[in-house]
């Protein structure tokens, strides 16, 4: 299984999207500041994701939510008390 994942910064509340093999080691690796992106805002937290069969279909849907901001924008509503 693939993931795409929505982390929250508990420090920030900045929130951060992903993609990974291992879900639970990736945000591990966040947390410990192993990403370059994310090593100042953690502790981070798992606020939602999606699993994939197809590694191909997951990185879609990664760069779709980075790049399309209206995508972001509709999953930020529909996830809104959970992003809180």
């Amino acid at each position: 299984m693939y993931y795409v994942y929505l982390l929250k910064s508990k420090k920030t509340g900045n929130l951060y999207i992903g993609c990974s093999g291992d879900l639970k080691k990736r945000v591990e690796s966040h947390n410990k500041g192993r990403s370059a992106y994310t090593k100042n805002g953690g502790p981070w937290e798992v606020r939602y994701y999606e699993a994939f069969y197809s590694k191909e279909d997951a990185f879609q849907r990664e760069k779709q939510l980075k790049k399309n901001k209206s995508g972001l924008r509709e999953l930020k509503k529909r996830l809104e008390k959970s992003i809180r």
